[in-house]
């Protein structure tokens, strides 16, 4: 009995350590809300830097033009590249279908595989979208199969 306590403890913890699907929003709101305050560039300098408010590990804001282009990312390599075409593990051009949600509804989320660097393994990821002016911001997270994850 006190082993599966430990366990399901341990689980819950990890549960608890792993963001979710309202993190993701949440970030992504706080980006616009940054960026209607502050500007754009205060933002994309605020994302590019790595700032602790927009980049919490595996969890952390993105931003796209509306032709696809990555401004901002705090992986410095994604910065200025355009990487529509480039698919999931499935083979799904989701940075399309984010594109489209941004140019359309102006939010929602989008899933796709992606690899989870934390763990090496491609994983279902979903990401939140949402329009701001000219560009979207984007946060995601990895799904779990427990169901904390779910929008």
């Amino acid at each position: 009995m006190r082993a599966v306590i430990v366990s399901l403890f341990a689980a819950s913890q990890l549960a608890l350590a792993a963001p979710s699907e309202r993190d993701a929003m949440a970030l992504a709101v706080r980006g616009a809300r940054y960026m209607q305050e502050h500007g754009k560039d205060a933002l994309i300098a605020s994302i590019n830097r790595k700032d602790p408010a927009f980049n919490q590990g595996a969890l952390y804001l993105a931003m796209r033009d509306m032709n696809g282009i990555t401004i901002a990312h705090p992986t410095s390599a994604l910065i200025g590249k355009n990487l529509l075409d480039v698919p999931d593990a499935d083979g799904k051009l989701f940075r399309h279908e984010m594109l489209a949600l941004a140019r359309g509804k102006g939010s929602g989320w989008v899933d796709y595989k992606f690899l989870n660097p934390k763990t090496g393994k491609v994983e279902a990821k979903t990401t939140y979208v949402l329009r701001v002016e000219d560009v979207a911001l984007e946060a995601g997270v990895y799904k779990h199969e427990d169901g904390v994850n779910r929008h």
